[in-house]
């Protein structure tokens, strides 16, 4: 280790932006045996070279950035904040060690993972996917694929810089935030919505189809063939798309019935047609 030096070493605005550049090709290096650990080590080399000038010391900062470390992508951001006040503050020589950032770390990746795939994966892109098909198939042209692009891009860029910051502004002090209620009932308020969301289009965009006639019958003089489609429109309209893919759905979260839930999904037309019974088209997932 080097002697320290008498002016304080502090990350530039610069560093920061290039980080947060970095951020963008975490998982460009991901692999099975640490999954996002040359990611995040590549996401900290600019502010590695601000703080430690010594090559020793840059080496060690960048061996513990190599351990393991996963987590949600895009909630990355907010520990690498942490991390580069933790970084600094060791860099002005604060008794922070080496294992206190890598734990710091690692007990941070899972409850960031955990808010961040029902908050992104199970509410916002769902719900701006929706938005963008209807206006698809309202024939609105580009502006769909447009909006879900440009939507997701900015929504996911603001978001990581602003944890970012928050992080590196915040220090570990952000760990007390983690810790609270509100993180579990944001969680669970998200996953409702998601939900409700997607009970919504089930109907819009799920078409379940009986051909089959259950009988002729006369009306006002008139044959009518009176089918099952229609007979289930009168009585119980959409509760079968509901039904299907409700159980598609529990299928999935069963042990053992996940590769079978998949298969039905992808071709939803086969085990319909194979019976002779109905036919179902249209987005079941």
């Amino acid at each position: 280790m080097t002697n320290k030096q008498q002016t304080p070493r502090q990350l530039t605005r610069g560093d920061l932006l290039s980080v947060f550049w970095r951020s963008g090709f975490e998982q460009a290096s991901w692999n099975y045996e640490r999954m996002q650990n040359l990611g995040f080590a590549y996401v900290m080399v600019p502010a590695i070279k601000r703080l430690y000038p010594d090559k020793q010391d840059q080496i060690e900062a960048m061996q513990r950035h190599l351990a393991f470390f996963n987590t949600m992508p895009y909630m990355q951001s907010t520990v690498t904040g942490v991390v580069l006040a933790m970084e600094e503050q060791k860099a002005n020589g604060a008794s922070i060690t080496g294992d206190e950032i890598s734990s710091t770390k690692i007990g941070m990746m899972g409850p960031l993972a955990g808010i961040g795939d029902p908050v992104w994966w199970g509410t916002l892109r769902p719900v701006l996917a929706a938005f963008a098909v209807g206006l698809i198939k309202g024939g609105t042209g580009l502006l769909g694929p447009a909006i879900f692009f440009f939507g997701w891009n900015i929504m996911r860029l603001v978001f990581r810089w602003k944890t970012q910051q928050l992080g590196y502004r915040e220090g570990t002090d952000i760990v007390r935030v983690l810790s609270g209620n509100l993180i579990p009932k944001l969680t669970q308020g998200a996953s409702i919505v998601g939900m409700f969301i997607m009970g919504v289009l089930v109907p819009r965009w799920t078409t379940i189809y009986f051909p089959g006639t259950i009988a002729h019958v006369y009306v006002n003089g008139h044959l009518n063939r009176l089918t099952g489609q229609g007979l289930l429109d009168q009585l119980i309209a959409w509760y079968c798309c509901t039904g299907v893919d409700t159980g598609l759905f529990l299928a999935s979260q069963t042990p053992g019935k996940t590769a079978l839930a998949d298969y039905c999904v992808i071709y939803y037309r086969h085990p319909w047609v194979l019976v002779g019974v109905t036919r179902i088209s249209g987005l079941m997932r």
